[in-house]
């Protein structure tokens, strides 16, 4: 999602379409608050927010028996050793947004793409063009659930709107791919061309020690310029990348980059490497991040059209903007295969658009569960990537807790036969799918989740 900074350009265009869209049928939407879902998804829990927390929640990360939840002003933990009584252990107030997060042994990192007047958990919104405003990466010490301890700071050229965790094999150090963009001439720490990501290498004994080892020049052709005209049919120019998943043990990743997406060699963290590049002039808007399949022959990549703050999932908008697009990995190379997007339209009131999911488990299939916003939250079994379905669903009517255009879930991930959904401003959702397609998925038990650092799972079960 963009930041109040990034997001101010497009607020003009957006009032201007909200006029146009057609409206969805009344009987199709639920009611303001009403849960819709398919018989397939129970809805196990809600934890609302917590109170110190005042702004909306973002990215999720699980370890053990704990998912840390990100929010504007900091993050929280939970209690998931028992998902049905799912509860709040603390939370850190801590503002500066976007604060999505990772985890990693006793280390939590939170990404600030926010400009502040200093580093600090007390600091305030100062201009990017102010030269000792502050933007990066803060990391703190979870060992202690219930008291976290901000340890260290690592500022980085133009923020960071998201990071990606990539362990070197010892287990000795761990690197954050830091992902940034929109530069400006008039910001000291953030001028163009940005055609880069950020390093950072963390010592994992000595984490104070953090610091920037690597901005390596991903682009420097300048990537894809983009193509000019407002939403919904102006094209992100790649000035940077927005999202980055690794895949670690295979020494690869993929990028999701505005204007184009990508592949990696990583098997040197330190000094990635381009290998394959596509782009979507016709659909895509926003190339916002990637999912590789469990034996990475895949790979999809999500359109953020209207950066998470527009209505659509309508007939207007048709079903191959703001959706997903899936590729075979062959020879190295991203072969296109098709599309998905969910077919209930959305009320105009509601931001709905592709956004954060996770592969749900299970041998012999490719099947991925994905927030859409004010869309809800989709399971979509792609094994055939030319023609991915959704298997189940789960969704409310309009957020009346909150203006138009600004609720929904954020991220849905799988984790340890559970589905996890945060919220904007409803908190933490925990769903329970029930379906032979994904039954298998219950064997699989892991001890930690970052989506962006996806590893590998044992394959259980027949299929």
């Amino acid at each position: 999602m963009f930041t109040p900074r990034r997001a101010a350009v497009l607020i003009a265009s957006l009032v201007a379409f909200a006029g146009f869209a057609p409206a969805a049928q009344a009987s199709d939407i639920p009611a303001p608050g009403e849960i819709a879902k398919s018989a397939n998804i129970s809805h196990v829990a809600n934890i609302p927010k917590p109170a110190p927390l005042a702004d909306i929640n973002t990215d999720i990360a699980f370890q053990g028996d704990y998912a840390y939840v990100g929010n504007y002003s900091g993050f929280s933990i939970y209690d998931i050793k028992n998902p049905k009584k799912t509860k709040v252990v603390s939370s850190v107030v801590c503002p500066g947004g976007q604060m999505d997060v990772s985890v990693y042994g006793n280390l939590l990192f939170g990404s600030v793409d926010s400009s502040r007047s200093d580093d600090s958990c007390s600091s305030t919104s100062q201009s990017a063009a102010v030269k000792e405003s502050w933007e990066g990466v803060r990391i703190f010490d979870i060992s202690d659930k219930a008291n976290p301890r901000y340890i260290k700071s690592v500022e980085t050229n133009c923020g960071s709107h998201t990071h990606t965790l990539v362990p070197d094999r010892k287990g000795k150090d761990v690197y954050l791919y830091v992902s940034s963009y929109s530069p400006s001439a008039s910001f000291p720490d953030c001028q163009p061309p940005h055609d880069l990501i950020s390093i950072i290498k963390v010592p994992v004994n000595d984490p104070t020690a953090a610091s920037v080892v690597g901005t390596p020049n991903l682009f420097p052709d300048g990537g894809f310029p983009g193509v000019p005209g407002s939403y919904p049919n102006g094209k992100s120019a790649t000035t940077g990348c927005h999202d980055i998943t690794a895949y670690p043990e295979k020494g690869i990743a993929a990028g999701a980059c505005m204007g184009e997406g990508i592949l990696m060699d990583i098997s040197d963290p330190e000094q990635p490497r381009v290998t394959a590049t596509v782009r979507d002039e016709t659909n895509f808007a926003f190339w916002h991040s990637a999912t590789f399949n469990n034996d990475a022959t895949k790979v999809i990549f999500t359109d953020e059209l209207g950066g998470g703050g527009a209505a659509t999932c309508n007939e207007a908008i048709g079903p191959n903007r703001g959706a997903n697009a899936y590729y075979d990995i062959v020879g190295g190379k991203m072969v296109f295969k098709g599309y998905f997007k969910i077919d209930r339209y959305q009320d105009d009131s509601e931001n709905c658009v592709a956004h954060n999911g996770s592969l749900i488990p299970v041998k012999g299939r490719d099947i991925m569960v994905q927030a859409w916003y004010q869309g809800g939250i989709s399971v979509v079994d792609f094994t055939d990537s030319a023609h991915p379905k959704e298997i189940g669903f789960f969704e409310r009517g309009p957020d009346s807790t909150a203006p138009p255009l600004s609720g929904g879930f954020w991220s849905a991930y799988y984790y340890n036969g559970y589905i996890y959904g945060s919220d904007f401003n409803l908190g933490l959702d925990v769903l329970k799918i029930t379906d032979p397609r994904t039954n298998q998925a219950k064997s699989v038990k892991m001890d930690i989740l970052n989506t962006q650092s996806q590893t590998s799972y044992p394959e259980h079960g027949r299929h």
